[in-house]
């Protein structure tokens, strides 16, 4: 138990985390795995516990939810927001309500969780990162060996996003609303002429400055019969542009927001 809870204060401090940038490695991020096994130590060592007066809840007692002070610097808006102990919020981080981080994810300074944003456990999210609202950021605790999703810096992720499987997603990228990335789903660069795919033990990884958009594609032509009699496509993100002057000024009203 002593351990453990060193390992909760070290995440909440941001000294460990559960992946870390690694120019030596292949995809520039090194995945900790003993941290995602310390995490889930945590859950087998902790009891249900009643916690609260006004708001009451009952979760495992080695994982509370966390409190903040003025001093910290982080702004979280009063309605309904939690951030579990073992989750790292840098100074500058705003959380609007209601709103959710869990534990062993990183969340780097200025990044905006908006309402209803879900940060999955051990999630990575860079500095200035948007979570628009609705938008879902994947967690891993099992196995213990999958890698965490990964929002490099000044990321934006539209509404309704989800972003899951250990997907990396490179820095100055946008997703725009309703985009979903999967370990599974291919996306289509069509400034670049490239599909994108996680391959082997290598995650979906989107480019730096990509836009990407909500798209659709014919079925396979071994299903094209069918497909054509009921007029079927399928979803599939879609790389439009790379960020230019345009893009910035529709990301201006970021600073407002802070």
């Amino acid at each position: 138990m002593e351990a453990f809870l060193e390992l909760r204060l070290l995440l909440e401090a941001g000294t460990v985390r559960a992946a870390e940038p690694d120019p030596a490695a292949a995809t520039g991020w090194r995945v900790n795995a003993w941290v995602k096994q310390g995490i889930l130590l945590g859950f087998r060592l902790g009891q249900l516990k009643s916690f609260g007066a006004d708001l009451s809840f009952v979760d495992k007692d080695t994982f509370p939810a966390r409190h903040f002070t003025p001093e910290q610097g982080i702004r979280i808006v009063a309605g309904g927001s939690s951030v579990r102990a073992g989750a790292y919020l840098a100074r500058g981080v705003i959380a609007l309500p209601p709103m959710y981080v869990n534990t062993g994810a990183y969340v780097d300074e200025g990044a905006l969780i908006d309402s209803h944003a879900l940060v999955g456990s051990c999630a990575q999210i860079g500095k200035r990162v948007h979570l628009s609202a609705a938008a879902q950021v994947g967690g891993v605790l099992e196995p213990v060996n999958a890698s965490p999703v990964i929002l490099e810096d000044d990321v934006l992720v539209g509404g309704n996003c989800g972003v899951y499987e250990g997907t990396i997603v490179r820095r100055r990228a946008v997703l725009a609303a309703g985009t979903v990335l999967t370990r599974g789903t291919p996306v289509y660069d069509v400034v670049r002429g490239d599909v994108l795919r996680a391959e082997g033990d290598n995650p979906l990884i989107i480019p730096e400055d990509a836009v990407v958009v909500p798209g659709a594609r014919a079925l396979h032509p071994s299903k094209l019969k069918v497909a054509a009699l009921w007029e079927l496509s399928v979803y599939t993100p879609i790389i439009v542009k790379y960020r230019d002057e345009k893009t910035e000024l529709s990301l201006a009203l970021e600073d407002l927001l802070r």
